[in-house]
């Protein structure tokens, strides 16, 4: 990753997409880890009850916009609880930054990105291993966001983009995806 070249400023932006509940968070926890404590943006932290993939313009403007311009930021963080924001996370200008959730390769994101990494697990299992994850409490939740995910995939699909792809069982990446660039289209 800190090959790339810089793709938002000084930084290489990284993005781990997929559905939600391929492994993403944990996924990029470990690359985190790997790349020395690479600041990690999470878009659940974005993303709202009302607007589940509303999140695009807050953060090109409190985030991309920031780091392009070489400077340190933070963003407001969403409380699923509360039903409001409340509170922020910070974002170093860092070598490599990732950006993890479902829609992280979006179109409106790409021109900002070094790479797409893609958690390769289908829908199905995805969604059965995040209604686990959640417990029944959350099940009516899932119900709404299945219907907008695939919606999401449908009209602005990340996938195709992605340079790298990750197994979402066993986290290995996939052989023949590692040097393969990803589109900014």
């Amino acid at each position: 990753m800190r090959a790339l070249p810089p793709s938002c400023g000084p930084v290489r932006l990284v993005a781990v997409d997929g559905h939600a509940g391929s492994g993403k968070t944990t996924f990029a926890g470990r690359l985190a880890g790997a790349l020395g404590g690479a600041p990690v943006i999470h878009l659940d932290d974005l993303a709202t009850h009302a607007e589940p993939f509303g999140w695009a313009g807050r953060l090109r403007e409190q985030v991309l916009e920031p780091l392009a311009a070489g400077r340190d930021t933070a963003y407001d963080v969403y409380d699923w609880t509360l039903r409001r924001f409340a509170g922020t996370a910070a974002v170093p200008v860092a070598p490599v930054v990732l950006v993890e959730g479902v829609g992280a390769g979006r179109r409106e994101v790409r021109p900002w990105l070094a790479r797409i990494i893609w958690m390769d697990l289908d829908a199905t299992t995805a969604r059965r291993r995040g209604e686990e994850r959640d417990g029944p409490e959350l099940a009516e939740f899932w119900v709404g966001w299945a219907r907008a995910e695939s919606a999401h995939f449908a009209a602005d699909p990340s996938r195709p983009h992605a340079g790298t792809r990750v197994d979402g069982v066993t986290g290995r990446i996939s052989p023949g995806t590692v040097g393969e660039p990803s589109t900014s289209s």
